[in-house]
């Protein structure tokens, strides 16, 4: 996860002061995705910049309503609309995208290259994706993206608590939630697969384990069996009952339950052990999973064992 040359494409194309935060990976073997939050609450009225030409698109939704925007292709407008918030946006990067800059402004922006809905096509068994489906300016109702997007405005705003098979696991589903909706992608038929091989949930799981924060990638693990990573993570699933970004959130919290009974520790060092970012990371994922804090489960574990002494 890093910032990169899409963030600095997004400040110049809406003519902001700094490179807004960003989050990039490589979720499919041949495309870089990235997501973006973009806001000013007092731009300087003008048109916006362009953005480079490129078989990609933009995906974008929208926090803040903006009231007659005059939208702009190829070097000219092309309507006038009323930007809804909570409304998704497509703009095709070929078309040379601009609109005039005249309100605050807060979205999320998803770059999607051509590159990424080959590859989800190609793992589906399916006909190439051709043109994306959409109109300027005419938002859609897409309860999926304000559900993704929800998730990533979470992880751009804390990004030391978003480890990176988490952020893959949802680049891919947003990717191919595009292919299908504006797409029209239809998976080929086939017979349904199953999981991973005993052999390979061990690797896969040992691959996990030995790196807690999650640093590594789903395409670094689903290459070494020589899967898609869409097919590793579909398998792994089937064979553990979790996706991978959550069967490693579980892993970490029985280190923790582990760690939690070395009673010199204290819970700040015992998240920063188990691979959370700090002690409000570990105490927000530990509740989630378990349903009591930390700090409860380890007095509660620690009476129980006074107990039977």
């Amino acid at each position: 996860m890093a910032q990169g040359a899409f963030a600095q494409k997004l400040e110049r194309f809406l003519h902001l002061k700094d490179a807004p935060p960003t989050l990039v990976t490589r979720s499919l073997r041949s495309a870089e995705l990235a997501v973006t939050e973009t806001r000013d609450d007092h731009p300087m009225t003008r048109l916006s910049e362009s953005m480079p030409a490129e078989d990609a698109y933009l995906v974008s939704l929208k926090f803040r309503d903006f009231a007659d925007c005059e939208c702009w292709e190829r070097g000219r407008c092309v309507v006038k609309s009323d930007i809804r918030a909570g409304a998704t946006y497509l703009y095709d990067l070929k078309r040379d995208p601009r609109y005039v800059i005249d309100k605050p402004f807060h979205s999320l922006f998803f770059h999607l290259p051509r590159s990424a809905l080959d590859d989800m096509a190609r793992q589906a068994g399916a006909r190439r994706i051709g043109e994306l489906a959409y109109q300027p300016g005419v938002g859609h109702d897409d309860v999926t993206v304000r559900h993704l997007g929800a998730s990533f405005l979470a992880a751009l705003r804390q990004p030391e608590e978003a480890n990176q098979l988490f952020i893959d696991h949802m680049m891919l589903a947003l990717t191919a939630h595009v292919a299908t909706t504006y797409g029209g992608l239809r998976r080929a038929a086939e017979p349904a697969r199953g999981g991973l091989a005993a052999w390979q949930v061990k690797r896969a799981c040992e691959r996990l384990e030995s790196g807690l924060r999650g640093k590594l990638s789903l395409e670094k693990i689903a290459a070494e069996f020589d899967l898609s990573v869409s097919h590793f993570s579909r398998a792994f699933r089937v064979s553990t009952g979790l996706p991978p970004h959550q069967w490693l959130l579980r892993q970490r919290v029985d280190t923790a339950k582990q760690l939690m009974r070395a009673r010199e520790l204290s819970l700040a060092e015992i998240a920063i052990s188990a691979g959370f970012a700090n002690q409000s990371h570990f105490t927000r994922v530990f509740s989630s999973v378990v349903g009591i804090s930390p700090g409860m489960w380890r007095r509660e574990a620690q009476g129980a064992l006074d107990s039977e002494t």
